[in-house]
């Protein structure tokens, strides 16, 4: 067997570990009980971190890890290609888990990951770990933490903000690249939308509270649009402000924007201001108004660099289906760069 095949063998094996976990009353082995304790230490160590979203991203990822979906993503390269090497990962922790596609990327093309983990998101990360050394003993080589300044690498993929996107170009400039900043996700309505697509909209808006780059933060909506429509279809999503980090956000963002006396509109547990930017602030989502779709639509492909998913139905090329920004598949890459090929050319 292969080093490749038994690096696929292993995700298809950590994929059906995570699908059997979701459906445990009580972990009932030594790794579901690891498992289970890495989850709660998420929720210590980030308060967005609850057991719902963290077990959402876990039964997510166990759905992705078989045999026939890792072989259809797969299919499309040659992997004999790649030249191994280290390559350096700098994830981000908004979210839980948001560093794993990278880590499977870099290792299922048979190569080296130094990770620097996020504080935010690493009891996770550190579990999958120490789960893959368990049944594939090559992972204990090939999977570093860094603890402290990253040296030795040969290529680097970096997520992070516009701010800390600056510090990465520099640094990391003589390596090859893939260096990330903010996206937003949106969402075009036309007013012709079910109360069904509306309400798989609030999944869009309300999963991981809104702090994913698959977030939607923003809607486009025709002049005349009334939003009563919107707020009765995502009424079910209420109890979200029962959360009190959420809960907080909300009180001061709307108090924030009541003193500055902006138009808003609320129904208790969001927030709709009209606004031209696309990220909008946790418990608050922008829209904007628009007459021509067509004009719209040359907006959005002119600002395509700032966007990660588009929301709609027949409207754009493209486009996610309502309810389904936080499903991506094993080819959705972030910021629509292809790690695989980087990493194969590299």
């Amino acid at each position: 067997m292969n080093d490749h095949h038994k690096t696929f063998i292993a995700f298809v094996k950590l994929g059906h570990f995570l699908r059997e976990f979701v459906t445990l009353e009580t972990p009932n082995d030594e790794w579901s009980i690891k498992l289970d304790e890495a989850v709660t230490l998420s929720k210590h160590k980030n308060g967005w971190f609850t057991r719902e979203n963290v077990i959402h991203a876990i039964k997510s990822w166990g759905e992705l890890l078989t045999e026939e979906q890792l072989s259809t993503w797969l299919e499309p390269y040659d992997l004999s290609q790649n030249k191994p090497k280290t390559v350096a990962l700098i994830m981000a922790g908004n979210i839980p888990l948001v560093g794993f596609h990278d880590l499977l990327c870099v290792l299922i093309t048979g190569n080296k990951v130094f990770a620097k983990l996020s504080s935010n998101d690493n009891a996770l990360i550190l579990f999958i770990k120490d789960y893959l050394s368990s049944i594939e003993p090559a992972f204990k080589n090939t999977i570093e933490i860094a603890d402290g300044r990253m040296e030795g690498f040969d290529a680097v993929i970096a997520t992070g903000s516009n701010n800390t996107s600056r510090y990465f170009e520099h640094y990391f400039s003589k390596v090859p690249n893939i260096i990330r900043k903010n996206r937003n996700s949106i969402a075009v309505l036309t007013g012709n939308e079910s109360e069904e697509q509306l309400n798989a909209l609030g999944e869009d808006i309300f999963r991981y509270y809104g702090l994913g780059c698959r977030s939607v933060s923003k809607v486009f909506v025709p002049k005349s649009y009334d939003f009563d429509t919107l707020f009765k279809a995502v009424y079910s999503y209420h109890p979200i402000v029962d959360q009190v980090k959420y809960s907080n956000n909300y009180d001061y963002n709307k108090a924030v924007y009541l003193m500055s006396e902006f138009k808003i509109l609320d129904n208790g547990f969001l927030i709709l201001k009209e606004d031209k930017s696309y990220s909008s602030p946790i418990a608050s989502l922008f829209y904007e108004r628009y007459e021509n779709l067509d004009v719209l639509k040359e907006r959005l492909t002119a600002d395509a660099n700032e966007l990660q998913c588009i929301v709609s139905e027949n409207i754009v090329e493209g486009e996610i289906t309502f309810g389904q920004t936080q499903q991506p598949s094993l080819a959705d890459y972030a910021d629509n760069v292809d790690t695989v090929d980087f990493l194969l050319k590299t």
